[in-house]
């Protein structure tokens, strides 16, 4: 199979990083060090390289470094596909985002047709207890990982409904104002509806045919949407007096929410043990990655923040297998080295420090 992995990642000024040049080869990268190191920088510089705002979804000012705020660059070579991109993500003066592919000037959606990363970061462990929204999120970041245009589709989504929803809170009435807005809606509401259960059967799927140490979780999505486009149409125009009531859009797809099971156990997702969640996100980041590397035709780049501290030995281990017999570069954070030992010479070791507000990268292995 063939490889997706970055072999050069640098970092300048960005967050705590002043300069920072990482080589390395596609095998795991491990990283360790103390809490505020600036490990978990590192792991939000690769996320940049997907569609969406990152594994902390930060403004574009919020990622420079301080005190100097002279904005902040990341660049990368990316093998992908057996081709090798040169990618540059930078902001000046806290201005969105610029994204250069191969010197090109690109949208942030060409970089989902060359790369697919996936993250698990400690804020995704309340997932099953949350709100529905951070549900929603979690299942749009699976969509994306196997539909690029899955962002476009949300885009058009969500600015027909701004306007539309400002119709409402101005109590207009007028049919002939709605009408373009609803069918914009439709269009785009069906196609995030699809591509959210495309996404969830291919998980479903990836997670029946492996033999895995983690538990696999039954995902249902839950979502009052019409069947087609027409239907919805006709149920957005149908639904305006009670939105009118409420000021707001009260049927579609960014009313959706996720409903996970532990399916071993027939108990819901939210009423598991701590331990049990995580381990069923895990499962969930895994069955992605399998179900990504028959669909994209490599595995994807992996972001795993400080998740061996919540695995025992055992679980730790097979983690590390599982990634490895994968062939997917994770990029790993924990505080200590020891809590990647069973990892052996399959991972490449990295060491972050902190002196005076500066973090300092040094491979250790």
């Amino acid at each position: 199979m063939a490889s997706l992995h970055l072999s050069q990642l640098t970092l300048s000024h960005f967050r705590s990083h002043k300069r920072a040049v990482m080589d390395v080869d596609a095998r795991p990268v491990v990283i360790h060090g103390p809490n505020g190191a600036g490990k978990t920088n590192i792991l939000e510089a690769v996320s940049l390289i997907s569609p969406g705002r990152g594994l902390r979804r930060s403004s574009a000012e919020n990622m420079t470094r301080r005190p100097e705020a002279l904005g902040w660059k990341v660049t990368g070579i990316l093998h992908s596909l057996a081709q090798v991109h040169e990618i540059e993500i930078w902001s000046e003066g806290g201005a969105a985002r610029q994204v250069r592919i191969d010197g090109k000037a690109a949208p942030q959606t060409a970089l989902g047709r060359i790369a697919r990363v996936l993250w698990l970061i400690p804020a995704m462990d309340r997932l099953w207890i949350e709100g529905a929204e951070g549900r929603r999120r979690f299942l749009d970041r699976m969509t994306l990982s196997f539909l690029p245009e899955h962002a476009d589709h949300a885009l058009s989504y969500d600015k027909a409904m701004r306007e539309r929803n400002r119709l409402l809170k101005d109590m207009v009435r007028e049919p002939s104002w709605y009408l373009a807005l609803e069918a914009r809606m439709a269009e785009a509401g069906a196609a995030i509806h699809a591509g959210r259960l495309k996404a969830l059967a291919a998980i479903a799927e990836a997670q029946g045919n492996a033999q895995t140490a983690f538990p696999a979780a039954t995902l249902e999505l839950q979502c009052e949407m019409p069947p087609d486009v027409a239907t919805f149409q006709a149920a957005l125009a149908d639904n305006r007096m009670r939105d009118l009531q409420a000021g707001r859009t009260l049927i579609g797809p960014h009313r959706a929410d996720l409903y996970g099971v532990f399916a071993a156990k027939g108990v819901p997702a939210r009423d598991c043990s701590t331990g049990e969640q995580k381990a069923l996100l895990v499962s969930l980041i895994l069955a992605n990655a399998r179900a990504l590397a028959e669909d994209f035709g490599a595995p994807p780049l992996l972001l795993l923040d400080e998740v061996a501290a919540h695995l025992d030995a055992d679980r730790q281990a097979a983690l590390y297998d599982e990634i490895c017999a994968l062939g997917a570069q994770a990029w790993m954070t924990g505080t200590g080295a020891d809590m990647f030992t069973a990892f052996g010479d399959r991972a490449q070791v990295l060491e972050v420090t902190e002196t005076a507000g500066e973090s300092a990268v040094a491979f250790a292995r």
